[in-house]
């Protein structure tokens, strides 16, 4: 079977990477994921991916009587760093070839984002990993996928999370919870769904890029959202037409 999304954009949580430890990276969780990436990869994906940092440094957690919130941000996308030159690690240990692009100069560690640069990367197969968000302050690295995706062409953005889709609350805390199939972005925007944040929405909903919720730590799913089974929600405009 051919992939239904030649291109994509996968957004990790710096959590993914943090496995069952609560904080830092974790070597099992990074050999994991890999192996999830390196199955659609050999399929022919053209694959980006954007990194959160929050397995080392959350803004939302900051003592704000110590750090200012545009300090706290600036140290949460230098956190981003970090999580993107450990996966590009492990990743050119499975045999993939990467590129890691900053939304800053760090060119002792990485190459700086450059769009058509990074295009050529994904047209020859390279995975690019993008780090730093989004290069500003009180802009989430959710926003950054958005961003990216649109900047590269890319048909969708996969979501990796814990839980296999988007439910009408916490899954975790209400057992009775119900996962939704579909929604459109204005369900999303109007019910509070915080799957993502409501730049990266709005963002999506103008460039009609759809979202794909999925659960990333069940063996093969990754593989299966892009050959357009599994379960999972997805988030586009079409909603109301169907």
């Amino acid at each position: 079977m051919k992939p239904i999304y030649k291109r994509f954009i996968l957004k990790l949580s710096g959590e993914a990477l943090q496995g069952q430890k609560g904080f830092g990276i974790n070597s099992e969780a990074l050999i994991s994921i890999a192996g999830e990436i390196r199955g659609v990869w050999e399929m022919g994906c053209e694959i980006g991916i954007v990194l959160g940092g929050g397995n080392i440094y959350r803004g939302n957690s900051r003592d704000k009587k110590i750090i200012d919130p545009v300090t706290a941000d600036y140290m949460g996308m230098l956190a981003t760093v970090m999580n993107g030159l450990a996966l590009q690690n492990t990743l050119e240990k499975a045999g993939l070839d990467t590129r890691v692009q900053s939304a800053f100069d760090m060119k002792q560690f990485c190459e700086m984002y450059i769009r058509r640069r990074a295009i050529r990367h994904l047209e020859k197969k390279r995975i690019v990993i993008f780090v730093g968000g989004t290069g500003n302050p009180y802009f989430t690295t959710d926003t950054a996928a958005a961003l990216k995706a649109i900047e590269t062409g890319a048909e969708a953005i996969l979501k990796a999370t814990k839980v296999d889709g988007i439910y009408s609350s916490d899954p975790v805390l209400n057992p009775s919870a119900t996962r939704y199939n579909t929604l459109s972005y204005i369900d999303v925007l109007q019910k509070r769904l915080k799957i993502m944040d409501g730049s990266s929405i709005s963002l999506c909903m103008d460039n009609n890029i759809p979202i794909v919720v999925f659960n990333l730590f069940k063996k093969g799913n990754l593989k299966k959202i892009v050959l357009g089974k599994g379960t999972k929600t997805i988030v586009r405009g079409d909603v109301e037409k169907r």
